[in-house]
């Protein structure tokens, strides 16, 4: 397999997220839960796979399960993980969080809450995990506009430009995304 470099900044010419791929230990357990929890429903997946798996969708967006009963060796965690709102996750939007919760409650399933504020607005936030331990966020997230960073009054954060390393971008390029970074560092939960 050959990999080509980029010679230029413009980025790939994508659309929208096709799916998500997920190990799992169970394929039907696993079905069962986003089918059951999440809303997804099952669609065919191509014959020829010669491995166990599942491919659901909703929402837009694909879930696809690999079955790997091994998982468990690789594994290190004998315990399972705590709901971490800062660890890996996938995060769905929704129309109610209250009623997530409650729903959440009735099913038994451990969560755990958080709410981030950004100048007044708020965005409340559920985590939960997966029968394999993946992560999941289900959010108001659509309360915070997406602003892109380009669209911010630009102030570079250096005394000498010329110390800044330049890349086939060129310097202001290099200095919006050293700002980016180091914007990107101070978000918090």
């Amino acid at each position: 397999m050959e990999i080509e470099e980029a010679s230029s900044c413009e980025a790939l010419p994508l659309l929208s997220l096709n799916h998500v791929s997920l190990l799992v230990r169970s394929v039907w357990t696993s079905v069962r839960f986003y089918e059951d929890v999440l809303g997804f429903f099952l669609i065919k997946r191509p014959s020829s796979f010669n491995f166990h798996g599942a491919w659901l969708f909703n929402y837009g967006i694909g879930i696809h399960l690999l079955e790997n009963e091994g998982l468990d060796e690789y594994d290190t965690m004998i315990e399972p993980r705590p709901i971490n709102p800062k660890d890996n996750h996938i995060s769905f939007q929704c129309t109610d969080v209250g009623l997530v919760k409650r729903r959440l409650e009735e099913m038994g399933m451990k969560y755990v809450t958080a709410v981030v504020e950004e100048e007044g607005i708020k965005v409340d936030q559920v985590f939960f995990h997966d029968p394999d331990g993946y992560m999941i966020e289900i959010c108001n997230c659509d309360n915070i506009p997406v602003i892109p960073i380009s669209s911010c009054t630009f102030k570079p954060k250096y005394g000498n430009c010329n110390k800044m390393a330049v890349t086939k971008c060129g310097l202001m390029e290099t200095a919006m995304m050293e700002s980016l970074s180091m914007d990107m560092m101070n978000f918090s939960f």
